[in-house]
This record gives C-alpha cells, sequence and structure tokens, in this order.
C-alpha cells in the first residue's frame, strides 16, 4: 500500500502545456486510494477542461473566488481548501505562478489557497529551458524550497518551443513516485526493521484438537499496519487468524509456539523493533497423540510441559532491540503487568484487562495503559484497534 494511500491532497494545476498531463496525476492517486480535489488557475482552463477534472476526482473543481448558485454567488473558501489537505501538489507550476507563491501575489484562487495552506507542499516546474535557467526563476526556486516548500526536479527532453533541454514537468509516474518517497524518507521509522507477533498459537493435542485460546490477531494486525504508515520495513509472524492486510509487509504464518520461537529467533539479531502482541499458550500438550483421541476412550488427563517463553527469550538476547511486550490480566493488573515487564528485561508493556468492557480477544476496540520501563504509567481510554496502534507506537518513538 502507498505512503499515500488514505491521504488528502490537493492538486494545483496552472496554465502551462503540461497541464495536459493532470488527468493521469489525478487517476495515479486515485489508484493508491487518495482523495483528491483540485483548484487550477484560469488560464489552466486553456489545457484541460474542469470537467474532465471533475469526472477523474470525484470532486467539484474550483477555479475563482467566487461562482453562481441560483443565481448567487458563492464563495469557494481558500482557507478551508488549505486546512483540509495533507499534502498540495502543483503540476504544472509556471513562472508565472512560482514568482506569484514567492511574492504572495494573492490574484488567483490558487495562490490564495497556497498562502493558507499549513500541509508539504510540492512544486513541479514546468517551462522552457531558457526560463527555467533564468537566474529569476532560480532565485524564486531557491526561496520557496528556503520556505519549506519541496521542488521536484524537472525532466530533459524535447520542449512545446521545439526545443531540447531541461524544464519539462516530469511525468506523471515520476511526480507520484518523488512524492512517495520524499514522504518515506520522513517517516520517523524509515529504515527501521520492526517485528510484531500476532494472534495465538494451537499446540496439538492430537491432529483435530488443541489447545488454543480466543486471540484474533487484531491487535498484532493493527500494530503491523501502523509501522508500514510509519516507514518501517515490516516482518509479522502471526498464528492462525482469518485478519487480512492490503499493507506491504513479510507476513509468516505459524501454528504452534515452537514453529513462533523458530521464526522469531531466527531474525531476531536482525530487527530494531520487536512487538510480542501474540498470545502465545503458555502450556502445551507433553505427549501429542498422533491419531485422534476417540470419545469413548477413558481421557481423564492431558500430560503438559511449559512452552517456550518467547519474550523472555528476546529480552535475556537483546542487543539494540526495542522490545515491547503485553499483559492481558484479570487481577492485580498494574502489579502483575510491572512484574513482567521486569522479569524478561522489556523497554515497555501494554497492559490491558479483561474487567474491562470492549477490552481484550476478538473485538474491534481495546482499552490499554502503556507502561514504560521506568514505571511511568500512561493510560488511554476505549478505543479502535488501530486508533489503539497509532497510541502505542506515539509511546514508543518518545522514548527511543
Amino acid at each position: 500500500m502507498s505512503v499515500l494511500s488514505g491521504k488528502k491532497i490537493l492538486l494545483g494545476i496552472t496554465g502551462g502545456i503540461a497541464a495536459y498531463k493532470t488527468p493521469l496525476i489525478i487517476r495515479l492517486l486515485k489508484s493508491v486510494k487518495a482523495e483528491v480535489r483540485v483548484v487550477m488557475t484560469p488560464a489552466a482552463k486553456d489545457f484541460v477542461t474542469p470537467l474532465t477534472l471533475s469526472t477523474l476526482s470525484g470532486n467539484p473543481v474550483l477555479s475563482n473566488f467566487t461562482e453562481s448558485q441560483k443565481d448567487n454567488p458563492v464563495w469557494n473558501d481558500h482557507v478551508e481548501l488549505g486546512k483540509w489537505a495533507d499534502l498540495f501538489i502543483l503540476a504544472p507550476t509556471t513562472s508565472n505562478t512560482l514568482s506569484a507563491m514567492v511574492n504572495a501575489k494573492c490574484n488567483n484562487l490558487l495562490i490564495a489557497t497556497y498562502l493558507s495552506c499549513k500541509s508539504k507542499v510540492y512544486i513541479a516546474p514546468a517551462m522552457d529551458l531558457d526560463m527555467y535557467a533564468h537566474p529569476a526563476n532560480q532565485f524564486n526556486l531557491e526561496k520557496l524550497k528556503s520556505r519549506g516548500n519541496k521542488i521536484l526536479p524537472v525532466g530533459e527532453g524535447f520542449l512545446a518551443s521545439g526545443l531540447h533541454g531541461k524544464g519539462r514537468m516530469l511525468e506523471p509516474e515520476e511526480i507520484i513516485q518523488w512524492v512517495e518517497k520524499d514522504i518515506l524518507e520522513s517517516l520517523p521509522l524509515n529504515g527501521k526493521k520492526v517485528l510484531i507477533t500476532a494472534g495465538p498459537t494451537y499446540e496439538p493435542i492430537d491432529p483435530v484438537r488443541f489447545i488454543g485460546n480466543h486471540s484474533s490477531g487484531k491487535m498484532g494486525f493493527a500494530l503491523a499496519e501502523q509501522a508500514v504508515k510509519l516507514g518501517a520495513e515490516v516482518i509479522l509472524i502471526t498464528g492462525p487468524s482469518s485478519i487480512t492486510t492490503t499493507y506491504k509487509m513479510q507476513i509468516i504464518n505459524v501454528v504452534t509456539s515452537e514453529e513462533m520461537f523458530i521464526r522469531v529467533k531466527n531474525i531476531f539479531n536482525k530487527i530494531d523493533f520487536a512487538l510480542a502482541a501474540a498470545a502465545v499458550a503458555d502450556f502445551k500438550p507433553k505427549e501429542p497423540n498422533h491419531l485422534k483421541i476417540k470419545k469413548d476412550i477413558d481421557l481423564s488427563t492431558i500430560k503438559l510441559e511449559p512452552t517456550q517463553d518467547i519474550l523472555a527469550w528476546m529480552g535475556k538476547n537483546k542487543s539494540h532491540q526495542f522490545i515491547l511486550g503485553f499483559a492481558l490480566e484479570t487481577n492485580d493488573e498494574i502489579k502483575n503487568a510491572i512484574s513482567k515487564l521486569k522479569s524478561k528485561n522489556l523497554d515497555a508493556i501494554v497492559m490491558n484487562s479483561l474487567k474491562n468492557s470492549g477490552a481484550g480477544f476478538s473485538g474491534d476496540t481495546n482499552k490499554v495503559s502503556y507502561i514504560t520501563r521506568d514505571e511511568i504509567i500512561i493510560p488511554f481510554e476505549l478505543k479502535l484497534k488501530d486508533q489503539v496502534a497509532i497510541d502505542i507506537f506515539t509511546e514508543i518513538l518518545k522514548h527511543v
């Protein structure tokens, strides 16, 4: 899944010949499930129609400060537009618009929106080679860059004038790739490897029966997806679960605690963060039956033995890794969670209680407290698990 997925993206189009390529920019943004709105200068309409842009974006296209509805003028709120956007892409950006942006010459809706915008702004210049190379335009580009705007490079090739050189707008695919790369590089977990365990483990009694629990894997998957959003390379080791994801990550499916342990051990030295959200069984049958146990057999006991304590192993063998554990408790919740935090040499632990309605296994919500190594307790209200994942990573990033 793209880092642009779910983003609110404002596309600004100015009056250059490259505006004819902007419908493809919209199509590419929509294909990664971004929400797109378009603001254009009046001159841009000479190169691409608002009808085309509104059809592709699914939103009205704005180009003037006011428009008429039932013979009455209605104000197009550039302040609202600027606040709405998660990022603003100006493509193409002409010499005239560059100058207006630098000097706050608010003579059209696009410039007014730019001056109201608080999000990242990406500028894709487009002009003839001598115009692009002119010291005035180079000065304006450097000025805009110094103010925090992102300036995309220009392409080289045949221009509308018939000349060959630098100045043409990047192709739509290149613009999207450039923006994605820039966003990814700015994310706090870019370049980091995050291991997450999720779901239950099934410890076989015989070929058809097992010891397990009610874990669905929802919390682990939510954490994995949030880690991807923060730029991490994610390895998700999951026990049996019906949860799926469209996010880009490596998923390793296991069944038993022993399988999960082997997988964790094999990659542990390569990861930077380990979030142990899996509900690993504490015990397993000592001698699983190789044949199905018949109902008429007098089976009064099943001999059990402890499973490998994966979390304790990670705590004992960590070097540079940040390790987060989870504690689902039914009594003395904080005391038991802190005891687990200390005994397993964790960096933090997330505690939740089965006493809290809406928390725990299977459901879509959870109510947790984040406890640091220094025993600082940060409680959170009942939330959807994807929101809980945001809270957890927010705390992790404060302490690393």
